[in-house]
């Protein structure tokens, strides 16, 4: 089920959501759908994303590596080619990494770096000129790991810590564009990211208990919920708010 949305706020906008076969992403492309945007939802693989499309008309989908050699640049093309616009670019794309620094792995990080870090920063500059035409909003998707600390995750916080200066720089460089940049950073929310990354579902149930006893809400989020705070902070009623990192992980930071 999609997230809470003020009926057709976006109608006529174009959003991109990357990493949309699931999760946070597959929520925030329905999200835009039923506020009235039109939307590509980009991932890997093609069975998720066809099931992403099928929950609204308003939904294109590319299968396609957005770490691969122009693989931003095609994004945006096949954007701009079937609705001429580009008005928001969400870059939810990313992994994570249970690495202690006892068992850093090189490719491990270049990987992280890969899909967290360089692939948003290329899909944006790639946006860029059409954000440009429309006063466009960018918004990264961090993680609460990207202002606190996470032992045994120190390089998936590390790029999350980058995604959210991007944010803030870029913010600034571009406000006098009419283009804001925002992030939303999530606490522990329930999805398959963790077995993504090599827990067993067991293990990933642990990991959400004791996450669970550690947030003051005790409450862990679902991906709805996480679309509802991105749409928010991309709708044209916030276009005060440049820079900024929502940070929606019921209190876990202030812990």
């Amino acid at each position: 089920m999609a997230a809470d949305t003020v009926d057709q706020t976006f109608a006529g906008h174009v959003a991109i959501v990357t990493g949309a076969g699931s999760g946070i992403g597959r929520a925030t492309a329905l999200a835009f759908a039923e506020a009235g945007a039109l939307v590509l939802g980009v991932g890997r693989r093609e069975g998720p994303l066809k099931e992403t499309a099928a929950g609204h008309r308003n939904i294109d989908t590319m299968a396609i590596d957005v770490c691969d050699d122009g693989a931003p640049a095609e994004v945006v093309r096949r954007a701009v080619d079937r609705w001429g616009r580009i008005d928001h670019l969400v870059n939810n794309a990313g992994a994570t990494a249970v690495m202690p620094l006892a068992e850093t792995d090189k490719r491990a990080i270049l990987d992280l770096l890969a899909i967290n870090v360089v692939a948003p920063s290329l899909l944006a500059h790639q946006a860029l000129p059409h954000l440009r035409e429309t006063a466009g909003t960018i918004v990264n998707v961090s993680s609460t790991y990207g202002h606190r600390p996470m032992a045994g995750g120190a390089h998936y916080a590390a790029t999350k810590a980058a995604i959210e200066q991007l944010t803030r720089s870029w913010a600034l460089e571009l406000a006098g564009e009419g283009i804001r940049v925002n992030s939303v950073a999530p606490g522990p929310t329930r999805t398959d990211v963790m077995l993504h990354a090599g827990l067993t579902s067991e293990a990933a149930n642990e990991m959400y208990a004791y996450e669970r006893d550690r947030i003051p809400t005790h409450h862990i989020a679902s991906a709805a919920e996480m679309a509802h705070w991105i749409l928010r902070v991309a709708e044209p009623a916030g276009r005060h708010a440049t820079g900024q990192v929502v940070t929606v992980d019921g209190g876990l930071e202030l812990v």
